[in-house]
């Protein structure tokens, strides 16, 4: 039905529709199943994502490697004491967006949007959200199907790997995909939803995926909190009538080339960026008890 942003925002303004919609009908056209099914199998995907940031927020999670786990409730603490800078709502999807990836650190089951590692940035502003904007059942799994529908363009048309394009087409899709869906639920119209993915990708080009000691630990986890608050505030400016002035696609397809153009070592192989500091060197031998390097030729 869509292969890319123009084509997605032109069929819902034609039928009237939301971008969710639209989603919808084309799972239905290209599964064969009917609305009922689709939307049933997304609300079971909607269940381990509630899992996932329950587990994150209230238990002790920790890593097998110890690198990661707890933060997500030290974040849950700090903002109920009333101290947070940035608000309660930014604090709150922050914090769930690291505590569906410390779940996933430890070896604990969530859902990827679009991918494991990036697993925490619409759950965690989709549950923030829940408790400012009140949306039925219903409402949250049209903000999952306008995730998807955005990322479907970005699998397509670029990569939502960080091996093949670095942290961008990750946690930078995730967040284009979650603003984008926070537009719709807040009454925003599809074309709005495109200036939001736009504004907070734009804000992710470049970034590389350099992973301490090859494992999606760190700075993976704290990156999906960044994206979550990038993903806000995208959604705030395009809600306000600001526009991006390099089109939603142009957009996605600059990320693609940066991708292409970025060196090995700063996708995913942990031979680069943070993963090759002092620091990230010592802390792969600590874990694996030998230089990443070396563990790898073995």
């Amino acid at each position: 039905m869509f292969r890319n942003v123009a084509e997605l925002v032109k069929l819902a303004e034609s039928k009237g529709c939301k971008i969710s919609d639209i989603m919808i009908e084309q799972e239905m056209e290209v599964t064969g199943r009917s609305r009922e099914e689709i939307l049933a199998q997304m609300d079971k995907n909607l269940k381990v994502m509630e899992d996932a940031v329950e587990r994150g927020i209230t238990e002790d999670v920790k890593s097998h490697s110890g690198l990661t786990g707890g933060d997500a409730k030290l974040l849950q603490a700090y903002m109920k004491s009333g101290k947070s800078l940035s608000g309660e709502l930014m604090m709150d999807a922050v914090s769930k967006a690291m505590a569906t990836n410390e779940v996933n650190a430890a070896m604990g089951t969530i859902c990827a949007t679009p991918t494991a590692g990036s697993a925490g940035v619409v759950p965690g502003v989709l549950f923030a959200l829940r408790e400012k904007l009140n949306p039925t059942r219903e409402q949250m799994l049209a903000f999952l199907f306008t995730s998807g529908a955005f990322g479907f363009v970005v699998a397509n048309n670029a990569s939502i790997s960080g091996a093949a394009g670095g942290c961008q087409a990750e946690v930078g899709s995730a967040t284009g995909m979650a603003a984008a869906a926070v537009v719709e639920l807040a009454g925003g119209t599809p074309s709005q939803c495109a200036e939001a993915m736009a504004i907070a990708l734009k804000n992710m080009l470049g970034l590389v995926c350099d992973p301490v000691a090859g494992l999606v630990e760190v700075p993976c986890v704290k990156r999906n909190a960044m994206g979550a608050s990038n993903a806000i505030v995208a959604a705030d400016m395009a809600l306000a009538g600001i526009k991006s002035r390099i089109p939603c696609d142009e957009v996605i397809d600059a990320m693609f080339k940066i991708g292409q153009n970025m060196p090995s070592a700063l996708r995913e192989t942990a031979e680069g960026g943070l993963a090759a500091t002092p620091t990230g060197r010592k802390l792969a031998e600590k874990i694996f008890g030998m230089p990443l390097k070396a563990q790898e030729e073995d």
